[in-house]
């Protein structure tokens, strides 16, 4: 994942199949240190095993997309706003 991250990937889907203990130690046990090293990284797991809900899984992705996609508008409202001079005012906290 550091490496995705590294590479510019924001947004990352950890899909671990029933029983791998390598990737639930590995991957699921550093997602809270990797958000925390690198803000803004938008990473989810996913759990495919016979036990797991088909709904669950594919709500889980809609809600990293839907994060992703507020992340995406966000950075565009703040791009546009210093192509429009606002950018030195917002920083200072003129504009809200």
């Amino acid at each position: 994942m550091v490496e995705l991250i590294n590479k510019g990937v924001k947004n990352i889907i950890c899909m671990q199949p029933f029983a791998c203990l390598p990737n639930h130690v590995t991957g699921k046990g550093m997602i809270k240190e990797l958000k925390r090293v690198y803000p803004g990284t938008n990473i989810v797991a996913i759990d495919y095993d016979p036990g797991a809900s088909e709904v669950n899984q594919l709500n889980r992705i809609k809600l990293m997309l839907s994060r992703a996609i507020d992340e995406l508008k966000k950075g565009q409202t703040d791009s546009d706003a210093m192509h429009n001079g606002y950018g030195n005012a917002r920083a200072a906290g003129g504009i809200s």
